[in-house]
């Protein structure tokens, strides 16, 4: 009697469990699902991981502070992030060393409108662990002008200002299937300057995660995931000056059903959280 008391317990909490909504899922590439510790441990050994979010998506921010946490009890860390702007690591600089506080930061630098809520948890992480954080994004005003006038258009810049892009002149390679993708999505609003507006900003994230990287250091990026989708963007720049490094990604995806990784969303990184798409969004 006891042991069927047991088993109808045990089988009962099976149910209960099988019943519960989950949030989201991590696959790997092909598709099948793993565990949170088996990508933290393969991560760990990266020289640079790149961990493409969606913007407004809760499950993905806090994941990207999980593993943060996690990556620097084991490797030193440095981090850096898109949605900072070169022209503003002064500032950036300053916040973290704590000549400002994050009133006169958000006065001075051009934060996101998300940042105390989603950016912040981990400019503050690295403040309180005398980490570097890279702020590793164009200036937007750079982007306008190449897709007003192509990459030609940087040349005209002061050398001060140089400083805040990729070196000039931009490798560029509008065959890639995330650029040509750009062109589909946009339909009649796509232009090649559309996609060269993209590429500064792939190109100048590159050139600040390379010119930052510490050897024996590990660094880690959080990017838009289309920056980082397919192995492309980000990652193609990189490995195009560092071959020699080893890189790991990381994708954020939506879907009704988290429970398998719909065939469109393979291949996307090393490691794709896919996010039930009814959950709160944070704008």
């Amino acid at each position: 009697m006891r042991k069927l008391i047991l088993l109808l317990t045990f089988t009962l909490c099976l149910a209960t469990l099988s019943a519960q909504k989950e949030p989201y899922v991590i696959y790997n590439a092909k598709g099948k699902k793993v565990s949170y510790k088996k990508m933290l441990k393969n991560l760990e050994i990266k020289d640079m991981v790149l961990f493409g979010e969606l913007h407004n998506n809760p499950i993905a921010h806090w994941l990207q502070y999980e593993l943060t946490a996690d990556l620097h009890g084991k490797r030193q860390l440095i981090l850096g992030a898109e949605m900072i702007e070169a022209d503003n690591q002064d500032e950036l600089n300053d916040y973290l060393s704590g000549k400002i506080d994050y009133k006169a930061l958000d006065s001075t630098a051009r934060l996101w409108n998300n940042h105390k809520t989603d950016y912040a948890p981990l400019v503050d992480f690295a403040k309180d662990n005398s980490l570097v954080f890279v702020a590793s994004n164009v200036p937007r005003r750079y982007a306008s002008m190449v897709y007003k006038g192509s990459f030609e258009a940087l040349d005209s810049l002061p050398t001060q200002e140089k400083e805040w892009i990729a070196p000039l002149p931009i490798a560029y390679d509008p065959e890639l299937p995330g650029y040509q993708n750009i062109l589909k999505m946009m339909g009649d609003h796509g232009s090649p300057t559309l996609v060269m507006a993209q590429a500064i900003k792939d190109a100048t994230m590159a050139h600040f995660i390379l010119e930052n990287y510490e050897e024996a250091s590990l660094f880690l990026h959080y990017n838009g995931a289309y920056h980082s989708n397919n192995y492309e963007g980000i990652l193609w720049y990189l490995q195009l000056e560092r071959p020699d490094l080893e890189y790991g990604t990381i994708s954020t995806v939506t879907q009704e059903n988290v429970h398998k990784l719909e065939t469109e969303n393979h291949n996307l990184a090393d490691y794709i959280i896919c996010v039930d798409q009814n959950m709160t969004t944070t704008y």
